[in-house]
């Protein structure tokens, strides 16, 4: 096969010119005989059983040539574009330059092709630092943020409420005298000092005990999501059945337990929370430097226009990945769209706002890997099919039968990019030395 690319200069766009040979378009002018032989009426044969050589004299092989070309051109131009070793981004337009019998076939395609990438600095590369040791104060406030998990509420008896009491409350709310739809609530739990309510409500119930009654006067914020109400002075009356304090336990061995039984004492217990804290410590580090340094690299590479069609493509994948995940939640499109009142444009216009960034993230990790012939080993491959298949709970034949070798090679060999970028970074660089970062 004979195939030559010619890009116009300064653009993605350019012309890709190939040839069928002749044994191929035999294949095709086959394939489409046997297609329109089954609906053919010719006196003299049976549907379907018409000779080639009767065919050829009644309607000329060149009757054919259109459907034999439908047939063998998805082939014939994923040979052109894997000769010529480009990268299109689009749907090419199709031309015939000639289709003479008994020659090649000549065809050319207008093609839109991935920018061109010439890569800068991507190691050793400067970041700021990001510690991860895990301070005493760290394992403390851990420690307390538990307790409050613990924490129990307590009737206070005959004790007046406090901010962070939970009192239990009817009440009734009323404008000039007025009850007003949704005013009116029965044994509500109410934190106060939680800012639940209108504000000034939870204040006035401070100082008063079960039992009360109390009449609680607030007047609605201008903004009020009920316009009728919005503004107005308005007067609940308030009767307030329990008053519960928060009980915390106290820091001892038995709480250790409660709280993991993995452990026996409350040392055994700051010990695994400052080896937690430490893990995600060192897991957001890594994340952190990773997406600072890969940031940098794509700063330092040079990239020719983004073509249109690569920012869609991002836009929709994305969009598509984002569903996909609403389904599994049990919410489709049309409910998504209906419970946050957004549309299939406000959700195309989210995911547009960071698509040239993650293409042209895209373009220089894969021209890394090209730069440094990264490839995936076979091991790597079958680990990586039978972590999937752990993933999603599926056999491993089945997700090898799924996924292609090339995107198994793909996916690895960005992790291996990514990985190598951030391992070299080197954790000196000082606030006060930030590249242009938005």
């Amino acid at each position: 096969m004979s195939a030559k690319w010619n890009k116009e200069e300064g653009t993605n766009n350019g012309k890709l010119t190939f040839e069928i040979q002749p044994e191929k378009i035999k294949e095709g002018l086959d394939t489409a005989f046997d297609r329109v032989k089954k609906s053919l009426n010719v006196p003299g044969f049976r549907k379907g059983k018409v000779p080639r050589q009767i065919f050829n004299k009644m309607f000329g092989e060149e009757s054919l040539y259109q459907d034999a070309l439908n047939a063998i051109l998805p082939e014939e131009y994923s040979n052109a574009v894997k000769e010529t070793e480009i990268k299109p981004v689009d749907q090419p337009e199709i031309d015939v330059e000639s289709m003479e019998k008994d020659s090649a076939w000549v065809l050319s395609a207008k093609v839109t092709v991935e920018p061109e990438v010439e890569l800068g600095q991507y190691k050793d590369l400067e970041v700021l630092p990001h510690p991860t040791r895990v301070l005493k104060a760290d394992v403390e406030k851990e420690l307390e943020n538990k307790r409050q998990q613990q924490a129990e509420l307590v009737l206070k008896e005959d004790a007046a409420a406090e901010k962070g009491d939970t009192v239990v409350i009817d009440y009734e709310g009323s404008v000039d005298g007025v009850p007003f739809d949704g005013g009116k609530g029965d044994n509500q739990s109410l934190e106060l000092g939680s800012n639940s309510f209108i504000p000034g409500f939870e204040d006035q119930l401070i100082g008063h005990k079960s039992g009360e009654e109390v009449s609680v006067e607030v007047t609605f914020p201008e903004d009020y999501q009920a316009a009728d109400l919005a503004g107005k002075d308005a007067v609940f009356a308030t009767k307030i059945h329990e008053v519960k304090e928060t009980e915390l336990p106290e820091l001892d061995d038995e709480f250790a337990k409660d709280v993991d039984e993995d452990v026996d004492t409350l040392e055994e217990l700051k010990a695994k929370i400052k080896e937690d804290l430490k893990a995600k410590k060192v897991a957001e580090a890594k994340s952190a430097i990773e997406d600072e340094a890969i940031g940098y690299a794509v700063d330092n590479a040079k990239i020719g226009e983004i073509p249109e069609a690569m920012i869609e493509e991002d836009v929709h994948r994305q969009m598509d990945q984002f569903m996909s995940s609403m389904q599994q939640q049990g919410i489709n499109a049309d409910m998504y769209y209906q419970l946050t009142g957004t549309s299939e444009a406000d959700l195309h216009a989210r995911f547009a706002e960071g698509s040239e960034k993650r293409v042209k993230t895209n373009l220089v990790l894969e021209a890394i890997v090209k730069a440094e012939d990264i490839k995936a080993s076979e091991d790597e491959i079958s680990a990586e099919i039978k972590d999937l298949a752990g993933q999603y709970g599926l056999e491993e034949n089945v997700v090898r039968d799924a996924l292609s070798n090339d995107m198994l090679q793909h996916d690895i060999a960005i992790r291996k990019v990514v990985d190598e970028i951030a391992d070299s970074a080197k954790q000196t660089r000082k606030p006060d030395e930030k590249k242009d970062e938005e």
